[in-house]
């Protein structure tokens, strides 16, 4: 899968006997019941309902503060290497955040989630279809169901669900505290990096609750493991969380929620090498630069009821508004002069000229409710769950003089659906879940209106004939409604101030068309899985416990949209091109894995593996699919020494290149990240972490490079904002304050 260097191999060795980074936080003398806790963290993701995760019969995984405090992530998908199946494709000169889950991203095939708002924000370009903005410091846990196993959580996830939950008054107050507050600096190498935190709670009376919190991040550029400068990978970042919660009768708890997010950042590439060939100039004459202002507004209104007592109500209310708006200026074009369409200044047709404005933006409002009643016959435990949920994308762009108004189209699209759910027990060796949701949506603009709808089964049946074991078998369908820039793209596309090749059927002008599509039909994921899930407490000593959870699916996506090009044409004497671009159904996508997560902890010791291996066509065609994740296997382990206080560990992920792609795309590289950490809690109020990351310098990028549309190469500012940064070194502190 890939090979390892010697020194790399010596290295891992030795530290292997070391075990490898689940991260657990050092917890002096607490030892079976908080491993418990740690191993088998509680999720709501998979069914609505609580449940430990490995006793999920599906595809779920949990990201606690635990391991965020330890990784001390530069950014999200720093966090992801502890998860099979999670990938993200970001570019070093964007602070967005694009999730891949089981080969599947963009247009919002994997439902985000904060706080339970829908993440929806999309801007076209050469690389991800869809991302958003979220520091690492504001998270508390991040919960991952991989898969449509989850689509009763809400429409389009046929990829899979992500949900993250900002830190709240129980990350910072301690129990028997009424008031805390956790204040936290970090500093990193590799160029100068580091952020500042601060976050507090205070308990005013038994039935309300006021907790708010701040970061600030700044970082320069970086290094990649060659020792090349990636241009453009600085910024400055601060955002801020504030949340009321009222508990005004028994069982009732509501929760408001504000979250403010500022990211300061150039975005785009500075021209970089010799322009003296076609090809050459091909390369880079698409270098541009912008100062980029990202600004994050999420508010959130929750009502949970819950009473032991009460088998009829347990629900959970929610309403939501976010709105993600990115401004540009353009500051630096690769050409010395635009001619008379800048007057004389820099820049093209494609991006406008130097100093002109852009900018993109989209409101979501969205609400979800949802309640589970729960009913004993005999000896089945039955749980009906039903809930309804919504949400309304509000797209706009600007763009006076360059291309972005095409190939970010405004428009509006609507998305409401329902469900039903039964999960049963009986006796304590069967599991029953069933759940059927009926999706519709509605997608308009000033020229175009398309709806639809379908109904979504799922089934999932599984079994425990030993304690400890519980293999299980799934079938669940998803549907993703097209997003407005799939249905709506139209115009054409710029020629940078070269020749244009044809005209458009809107009159237009330009290197090739794009062609809107009102008649695409929405994608549904058809997904076949079987599992296992190993739960055992005291395998090898009294107080161990080893966890385990193997997956292989089938998902067969049918009418997967894609961008699909036209028959290339002769254009003398430049060549042969295509004229039209449309994304269009495919008859089907396929994508097969295998998924492994197994973590045993021995108290003094642990160690953790997870692997992921993927395979993704076009049956149409028989090409792979771009977004195919590369075969992975991460490997964490640690020491637990001083009484506990101090935990050393160790992550190391080897990552196999992806070759299987479609024509003219650039692979992925094979590459071996390991990453070093030390946690000391000197005192119980203070906690010091140390990390190194990419210890060899290893020069990776992660994922593969399209190339361009009209001539093969590949596109320049995502080969030089791919890699990831080399060798660096981090230090942290959290001091905690708190009171009666």
């Amino acid at each position: 899968m890939t090979v390892l260097r010697g020194s790399a191999l010596a290295l891992l060795v030795s530290v292997s006997s070391l075990a490898l980074t689940m991260g657990e936080r050092p917890a002096s003398a607490q030892q079976t019941a908080q491993q418990t806790l740690v191993l088998d963290p509680i999720t709501v993701l998979a069914t609505k309902t609580p449940e430990k995760t490995t006793d999920a019969l599906a595809p779920v995984s949990v990201i606690g503060q635990d391991k965020i405090e330890t990784t001390q992530p530069k950014r999200i998908s720093d966090l992801f290497y502890y998860v099979p199946g999670l990938w993200t494709q970001d570019r070093g000169d964007d602070p967005a955040t694009t999730i891949n889950v089981r080969g599947l991203q963009d247009f919002g095939r994997v439902a985000t989630i904060v706080d339970g708002a829908r993440q929806n924000y999309q801007r076209s370009g050469h690389g991800a279809q869809g991302s958003f903005f979220l520091d690492p410091n504001l998270i508390g846990s991040v919960d991952v169901v991989r898969g449509p196993t989850a689509n009763i959580y809400g429409s389009g996830a046929i990829g899979g669900v992500v949900s993250f939950k900002t830190k709240d008054i129980d990350d910072v107050v301690r129990p028997g505290e009424k008031w805390g507050m956790d204040v936290g600096g970090s500093i990193g190498s590799n160029k100068l990096r580091g952020d500042t935190s601060a976050f507090a709670g205070v308990r005013v009376n038994p039935n309300f609750d006021v907790f708010g919190g701040a970061v600030y991040r700044s970082q320069q550029n970086y290094k990649d493991g060659s020792g090349t400068e990636i241009g453009n990978t600085g910024l400055n970042a601060s955002s801020g969380v504030l949340k009321l919660t009222a508990r005004p009768a028994t069982g009732h708890v509501v929760k408001l929620s504000g979250l403010f997010q500022e990211d300061l950042y150039k975005n785009g590439q500075l021209n970089r090498g010799p322009v003296a060939t076609a090809q050459q100039r091909a390369l880079y004459q698409g270098s541009s630069a912008y100062d980029s202002n990202t600004q994050n507004y999420q508010g959130t209104l929750r009502w949970k009821y819950s009473r032991p007592e009460d088998r009829l109500f347990d629900f959970d209310l929610g309403l939501y508004a976010s709105r993600t708006e990115t401004d540009q200026h353009k500051i630096y074009h690769y050409s010395t002069s635009g001619g008379a369409y800048c007057n004389g200044g820099t820049g093209n047709n494609i991006s406008g000229c130097v100093g002109d404005p852009r900018s993109y933006a989209i409101n979501t409002i969205g609400f979800d409710f949802n309640n589970t009643s729960r009913v004993a016959i005999g000896n089945w435990e039955n749980a009906f769950t039903y809930g309804v949920d919504g949400f309304q994308d509000d797209v706009s762009s600007s763009d006076s003089r360059g291309n972005s108004n095409i190939t970010t189209p405004g428009g509006k699209r609507t998305v409401a659906g329902g469900f039903l759910q039964w999960k049963a027990n009986y006796a304590s060796w069967l599991e029953v879940v069933s759940a059927a949701r009926y999706d519709h949506y509605k997608l308009e603009s000033a020229s175009t209106t398309t709806d639809g709808s379908r109904l979504s089964p799922k089934v999932t049946v599984g079994v425990t004939p030993v304690r400890g074991i519980q293999p299980y078998v799934s079938y669940a369908e998803g549907y993703r409604a097209p997003s407005v820039t799939e249905t709506l793209i139209a115009g054409a596309h710029a020629t940078g101030g070269g020749p244009a090749f044809f005209t458009c059927p809107d009159g237009t002008t330009g290197l090739f068309c794009f062609l809107p599509n009102p008649n695409l039909r929405p994608e549904v994921g058809k997904n076949k899985e079987v599992g296992i899930n190993f739960k055992f407490d005291g395998l090898f000593a009294k107080g161990d416990a080893f966890r385990a959870k193997i997956n292989a699916f089938q998902n067969d996506v049918d009418d997967y949209i894609d961008l699909v090009a036209s028959t290339p044409v002769a254009v003398p004497p430049f060549g042969t091109f295509s004229q039209f671009y449309q994304y269009q159904n495919i008859p089907s996508a396929r994508i097969r894995g295998l998924e492994l997560e197994a973590n045993y902890d021995a108290g003094g010791w642990f160690v953790g593996v997870n692997g992921t291996l993927q395979k993704g066509q076009n049956t149409q065609t028989g090409a792979g699919l771009a977004s195919i994740q590369p075969a992975r296997v991460t490997t964490t382990a640690g020491l637990r020494l001083i009484d506990r206080k101090l935990t050393l560990s160790a992550q190391w992920s080897a990552v196999a290149a992806n070759n299987d792609l479609p024509a003219g795309y650039i692979p992925s590289t094979s590459y071996n990240l390991v990453n070093l950490y030390a946690t000391y809690q000197a005192t119980k109020d203070v906690l010091i972490n140390l990390g190194i990351d990419n210890v060899f310098n290893e020069y990776y990028r992660p994922y593969a490079i399209p190339g361009s549309s009209t001539d093969g190469t590949s596109q320049n500012d995502m080969l030089w904002t791919s890699p990831g940064p080399g060798i660096t070194y981090k230090a942290a502190i959290k001091v905690h304050f708190g009171g009666v």
